[in-house]
């Protein structure tokens, strides 16, 4: 298995989450900074594209150019066209607890996870054995067509977290966190989904925000440790980088989108962090360039 070191490209984030290569930049959202930006490939630059005022996280771009980011903490997903903010859907009725990541597709339906429940006071709860007694509550998710209207709810997701669309526009494949697995759909022409199937299950992997290359491998962040990992279908860990902090995002990016963008911080407990600056972006060079969407 092929090992690569991640460099420190950008330093004094709150959490990043949602990083996304859009028209020569980096875009990403801060949970705590209340906002949506950008840098250039070397982690300069950085500008405010979009404030937020509660908590942003996945983010996609409409056909038309009009950005979608997913407003956590009141379970809406906003809409920026021309500077100006409105609702593009309220998913509340569905959402166990935050709205969470977003992958958007290239016929501008959206696909919206959720938390399913409060997991940083679940482990405060849990106390330092790490035993609970049930598994925590699954939870949806939310299919929306190009006008925000809700057209599906897909159930038993456990904590659907990162999410990537293949190239030809026919697969859709989630990361579930809490079950360690990423599991596919069949994107059909109207948007919804069906054949819901495992497409790779992993040992003590919390899978996180990922990205596809032109392999058909995904990289994905391992949010229990300081690691990406690159998994072929049926679960083959082919490639890992290794950052400085716990990684929770990461994109395929650069000039010829061989550069793997990663989000990192110390840990993703917001009683510990959402005062403090100590998020990363980190940066390191692969071989497969990125591929599908986001």
């Amino acid at each position: 298995m092929h090992e690569i070191a991640s460099q420190v490209i950008r330093e004094g984030l709150s959490f990043g989450e949602g990083p996304r290569w859009h028209g020569g930049r980096l875009w990403y959202s801060d949970f705590y900074r209340h906002g949506v930006f950008s840098i250039d490939a070397h982690g300069h630059d950085e500008r405010l594209e979009h404030t937020v005022a509660n908590q942003p996280s996945g983010l996609g771009w409409l056909s038309n150019g009009d950005l979608l980011c997913v407003s956590a903490t009141d379970h809406r997903v906003l809409r920026f066209s021309n500077g100006e903010e409105t609702t593009f859907a309220d998913i509340s009725a569905h959402c166990g607890f935050w709205a969470n990541d977003m992958v958007v597709s290239s016929h501008d339906f959206s696909y919206v996870g959720n938390f399913g429940f409060d997991l940083d006071t679940l482990l405060r709860e849990v106390g330092p054995e790490g035993l609970l007694s049930s598994p925590p509550p699954t939870t949806n998710v939310v299919v929306l067509d190009p006008g925000g209207n809700i057209i599906q709810v897909v159930p038993d997701m456990a904590f659907p977290n990162g999410s990537v669309i293949t190239p030809d526009g026919s697969t859709l494949i989630v990361g579930e966190t809490m079950a360690f697995r990423l599991s596919a759909f069949d994107i059909h022409s109207d948007g919804t989904l069906s054949n819901r199937r495992v497409w790779a299950q992993l040992d003590f992997v919390a899978t996180d925000g990922m990205c596809l290359d032109a392999e058909g491998q995904i990289w994905l962040a391992n949010a229990l440790t300081n690691r990406c990992l690159r998994v072929k279908e049926g679960g083959e860990i082919t490639a890992e980088v290794t950052t400085t902090q716990t990684a929770f995002a990461c994109m395929l990016g650069g000039e010829e989108r061989t550069t793997l963008y990663v989000m990192t911080a110390p840990t993703s407990d917001r009683f510990k962090i959402a005062d403090q600056t100590l998020g990363r972006i980190e940066a390191a060079n692969v071989s497969v360039a990125g591929a599908g969407l986001p």
